[in-house]
């Protein structure tokens, strides 16, 4: 096969989230995970104290958190103001698509948290070209939410001189290992280009941008005005106010499950109501409806993998779930093409679905997928190969 699957979970070596094997066959993002039982986490919590004391303010908020109202967002409120006593901004980056449970929780952060909360919200016209652009540009219609959640706290960090952010986990070393435990490893301009957003920015979107790109064809007349919200402050305007970013996993014993149940008995937070499509979870994702949908799609039609091996990960580590039983979860859900998401989301953009799927064929990673008798074959991780869907377009 020319994809491995680790030994231990169930990630690909096609993943989007870059990682290794060792020579057991074991990814680094389980490598990783491992550390955690050895990591003295009474100690880490002091040095957390510790340093979020340094930014306490008499006139000024004392830090900045990036929140989508997800269960995550929760409990990084939960642990700054309840535990830690800090005076929270919250700030949100609305990308018009949350499901009506994410809507509920979000709001409610303003009530539950006592805290000041700042949304923004771009013009849906706006998002609507951007969904088209970076489903044409890259396969990856929420590129736009990418942008704005990794940028829009930042800029209000700068304009309100708050030196101190919250985020939850960091993705990348969460789920590949790209860090260790012992890196402490802090938000950075440059993963946030290179990695968040794959190398893009917010003027690639522009008309000018795709010109310079060469995809002039992508053209939707955007422009700077319109993509306010995706600027990110220069390095003078960070530097003036010191800003940085604290990843609130390395000082934690982070178990989103157990944590996910706190915040439902303490704060009434709420999963989805409808299952999902493509995953077995109700408690991710809620802030866009396309994300465990269409949006992932995109993810194994691209790298042969999707939510499904995602969340079995997730739970397999920690040994919430055996890795035969994340098997057949990936078996049961990363194929699967989302009707009802597809169709509102062609609705939206205003496409056919015919025009979708060729556009879909031209993302397909040729170290996962072959043509047999007209049709897209990849291996699995259960042995067989198997085929999945037809061949638009070559």
């Amino acid at each position: 096969m020319s994809v491995q699957y680790c030994t231990k979970c169930v990630y690909p070596s096609s993943s989007a989230v870059p990682l290794m094997f060792d020579e057991e066959g074991v990814c680094s993002g389980c490598r990783v995970h491992e550390q955690k039982k050895s990591i003295d986490w009474e100690q880490r919590w002091q040095w957390l104290k510790e340093l979020t004391d340094e930014y306490r303010s008499d006139s000024n908020y004392d830090i900045v958190i990036p929140v989508s109202g997800g269960k995550d967002s929760y409990f990084q409120t939960h642990i700054a103001v309840k535990e830690l006593g800090l005076k929270a901004l919250l700030v949100t980056y609305h990308g018009n698509n949350y499901l009506p449970e994410g809507e509920y929780n979000l709001y409610r952060m303003r009530e539950v948290f006592d805290c000041d909360h700042i949304i923004v919200r771009p013009s849906v016209d706006a998002l609507i070209k951007m969904n088209r652009v970076g489903f044409k540009l890259q396969g990856d219609m929420n590129w736009h939410a990418h942008c704005g959640i990794f940028t829009v706290p930042i800029q209000v960090a700068v304009r309100y001189k708050v030196p101190l952010l919250l985020w939850g986990e960091h993705g990348f070393m969460d789920l590949g290992g790209m860090y260790s435990y012992n890196d402490l490893v802090e938000f950075t301009a440059k993963h946030r280009l290179e990695h968040n957003l794959r190398g893009y920015d917010w003027d690639d979107f522009t008309d000018d941008g795709l010109e310079k790109l060469g995809r002039s064809e992508l053209k939707e007349g955007l422009t700077a005005k319109d993509l306010m919200w995706g600027q990110y402050p220069s390095d003078e305007e960070i530097d003036q106010v010191g800003v940085r970013g604290l990843y609130l996993f390395n000082f934690l014993d982070w178990e989103g499950n157990q944590q996910t149940k706190l915040m439902t008995e303490l704060y009434g937070w709420r999963p989805a109501e409808q299952p999902f499509e493509r995953t077995y979870r109700r408690i991710s994702n809620l802030d866009d409806m396309h994300e465990n949908g269409i949006h992932d799609y995109l993810k194994f039609i691209k790298f042969g993998y999707g939510r499904g091996s995602d969340h079995a990960c997730r739970d397999i580590r920690p040994g919430i779930m055996t890795r035969e039983h994340g098997i057949e979860m990936v078996r049961k859900y990363d194929h699967v093409k989302p009707r009802r998401d597809l169709e509102r989301w062609l609705k939206y953009v205003d496409m056919t679905e015919e025009e979708f799927d060729s556009i879909c064929d031209t993302f397909r990673d040729r170290r996962v997928w072959r043509i047999e008798n007209g049709q897209w074959v990849k291996d699995n991780i259960w042995g067989e190969p198997s085929a999945y869907g037809t061949v638009h377009q070559s």
